[in-house]
């Protein structure tokens, strides 16, 4: 039998049904390798099926039984439908079970009275009954294909309208059958260490004889995928390195005035953070820089001697921050610093320029503008004052995209680019999300900062909280109380936040309170943190939007309600806030009674104030999707893979790339024939070729 190739199209194969290829058409499934590359999204051990449940369970449970009766009920706007489904699994009979769908009307033509039916879900209580809401469901109609849908560790691949989960099942057997699967590459070298290659790792996904098969089956697909991440990450890394850029070494003169003028001393990690970074920049490459630091480390300091060697280099220098009142916060810190010395730096925002004093013999402005700028993202697009960048510094870069850094490495003055995150971020993530990028890392914070104690307390305790609030404000401390974002209406939010700020204002009086949130316009938030910031308020009534960069050494007490709502890393930064004076500060984690994981959630901070060690264990909770930000992390799309199970795979395969580019550089070249396979077969290097 004659194999087809792995690009023949679906439409037109005979055993594809024409009523079929526009739903295949929409998951994007047009050639035989696309099939095959739709991996299962769960398996189910349909060798023996989950006994029917007596009780509400948090566990999904797979059922096979027979429909003994379906109803169609309207209650106004809501139209349920119901499948009464009994146990049909070796004549044992058992409580029924009701399977509910909500507005699906389609659901009522798919199933019938005595139809079998595979189903998986998560039974609930609902008026004395069990009931699985929404379950997923495939209607067995025939014993026609009982080998391939029963007996057998089945998978269950994402479907689509138009398109059932046996019909897709039956669909990408096919193509295991017909399709020359030796003509789809490896990508990982043979030789390179890792087990020897499956020869059926295709049939082995899909239908393994069983789950050991199944995952050695994965992690090798996985390190495939992997494998091309970092081939053009560590290759992206070496071409920054490689080509273009410009010497700015500096000459170290303003910069020592500038140290020496500091009202504190440099922490040894900032100082080899320092010198890492003045390294990079003296070479005749362009910078591409990551520097970690957990929130209070000190990273605006090493930013300013970085922006200040690209100005005794004769270029430019500029930091963007993802808000106005950061940039605002940078501009000020840098103007407390640099003007007793008469340096000038200027603040550019959508609603804000305002220049600082300057000293012509210190600090000239170049003919194409100043020389230090302090802005929003916005002003690194309009470009009108850069004809001359040296040095882009990215505050907070999770903030901004990924297409954003790259848009800047590209500019033809090709500047060093020092992307700042207080955002602890896992080893896997940085080496994905920042692959092609040099670390650094702060790992101590300055000397002279207060202790952070932090406390969980059950909401019962808000009296006595009230009172040692009350003591600290008259002892001239400030103090955050924060709201979650209630991300399902912000509405609601701002409702509850005014609401909440009533109540305090009443219960502090007559200590000043001040209210900032999300809805709140750029103006009135601005005058808000302002007064804050000068004293002017004693409490700042919050949600989210103090949680990055914030800077009022005098507050020492933060307050966060409902705390179980937030992620670890999120409470940490906002934890960040204070601590940053010499003054001991509290923290105290309100919750309401709770429990399990939750609670341990809110110890974890009890514990420790080790950033790393939270990301880590936030990453174990929440995966790194919710932790980053899928629409901002510009994370590539890791197929079969993920970052906390397969962590080393990915390390694995970072050394192997790096391997293989030593050994051959010209894979540098995207042109490479190799490397334009590597891209053109999987969809994680196409997302970061064209990033």
């Amino acid at each position: 039998m004659t194999r087809l190739s792995p690009t023949t199209a679906l439409e037109g194969l005979p055993w594809v049904p024409s009523t079929r290829v526009a739903a295949l058409r929409r998951l994007g499934l047009l050639t035989l390798e696309d099939l095959l590359r739709h991996f299962p999204r769960r398996y189910e051990d349909r060798r023996k099926f989950d006994r029917f449940p007596d009780s509400p369970s948090e566990t999904a449970v797979c059922l096979y039984g027979v429909v003994k009766k379906t109803s169609y009920k309207r209650f106004g706007p809501r139209r349920i439908f119901e499948a009464i489904l009994e146990d049909d699994n070796g004549g044992i009979l058992s409580n029924p079970i009701t399977l509910r769908w909500y507005n699906m009307p389609w659901v009522q033509k798919m199933i019938l009275g005595g139809h079998r039916l595979v189903v998986y879900g998560k039974p609930r209580e609902r008026s004395k009954r069990l009931v699985i809401e929404h379950p997923e469901f495939e209607v067995i109609e025939d014993e026609g294909g009982v080998s391939l849908h029963f007996d057998r560790i089945t998978p269950v691949h994402g479907a689509g309208d138009g398109l059932p989960v046996h019909v897709l099942r039956e669909l990408i057997h096919h193509a295991l059958e017909e399709t020359d699967l030796s003509a789809i590459p490896r990508l990982w070298p043979e030789g390179r260490g890792g087990t020897p290659f499956l020869p059926d790792v295709w049939r082995a996904v899909h239908f393994p004889v069983d789950m050991a098969e199944c995952e050695e089956a994965r992690r090798q697909l996985v390190r495939d995928v992997f494998f091309g991440i970092q081939l053009i990450l560590c290759s992206r890394h070496a071409s920054v390195k490689k080509n273009g850029g410009f010497a700015r070494p500096g000459n170290g003169s303003v910069w020592q005035r500038v140290e020496e003028s500091l009202p504190f001393v440099l922490t040894d990690s900032q100082r080899v953070v320092m010198d890492e970074i003045s390294t990079d920049m003296a070479a005749p490459h362009r910078m591409n820089r990551l520097l970690q630091g957990d929130v209070g480390s000190g990273k605006t300091m090493v930013a300013l001697r970085a922006m200040i060697q690209a100005h005794e280099s004769g270029w430019q220098a500029a930091l963007m921050a993802p808000t106005q009142i950061l940039a605002e916060q940078h501009y000020l810190n840098f103007r407390r610093i640099l003007d007793p010395l008469g340096i000038p730096v200027v603040l550019r925002t959508s609603s804000r320029r305002e220049d600082s004093v300057k000293a012509p013999d210190l600090f000239e402005s170049s003919p194409s503008g100043p020389s230090l700028v302090v802005g929003t993202h916005a002003l690194l697009f309009e470009g009108a004052e850069f004809e001359k960048l040296g040095l882009v510094v990215i505050d907070e870069q999770h903030k901004f995209g990924v297409l954003q850094r790259t848009k800047l490495i590209e500019r033809a003055d090709a500047p060093d680019v020092l992307v700042m995150t207080a955002t602890p971020i896992p080893r896997t993530i940085t080496q994905t999300l920042y692959g092609d990028l040099d670390v650094s890392i702060l790992k101590h914070r300055p000397l002279g900062r207060g202790r952070i104690v932090t406390a969980v307390r059950e909401v019962e305790r808000l009296p006595a909280i009230v009172d040692f609030l009350r003591v600290e404000l008259a002892a001239g401390r400030q103090a955050y109380i924060v709201y979650p974002l209630i991300e399902e209406s912000e509405k609601l939010e701002v409702k509850a936040a005014t609401a909440e700020f009533e109540k305090w204002k009443a219960l502090l009086a007559p200590a000043t309170v001040g209210i900032v949130h999300g809805r709140i316009d750029v103006e009135a938030k601005e005058a808000v943190m302002r007064d804050f910031r000068e004293g002017r308020l004693s409490v700042l009534v919050a949600t989210t939007v103090i949680e990055v960069g914030v800077d009022v050494p005098n507050a020492t007490i933060m307050i966060i309600e409902e705390a179980g709502r937030f992620g670890l890393s999120q409470m940490h930064q906002l934890r960040g806030r204070i601590g940053r004076g010499p003054e001991k500060s509290w923290c105290i984690l309100l919750h309401d009674g709770a429990t399990g994981p939750a609670l341990e959630k809110l110890e974890v901070l009890e514990k420790t104030l080790d950033g790393f060690e939270i990301a880590e264990a936030d990453l174990q909770l929440r995966g790194p999707g919710d932790i980053l930000g899928t629409a901002q992390t510009g994370l590539p799309s890791l197929g079969l893979g993920d970052l906390l199970r397969d962590a080393d795979i990915m390390s694995e395969a970072r050394r192997v790339a790096l391997e293989v580019l030593a050994e051959d550089p010209e894979l540098r070249n995207p042109a490479h024939g190799l490397m334009r396979d590597y891209v053109s077969k999987n969809a994680a290097c196409q997302e970061l070729s064209a990033g």
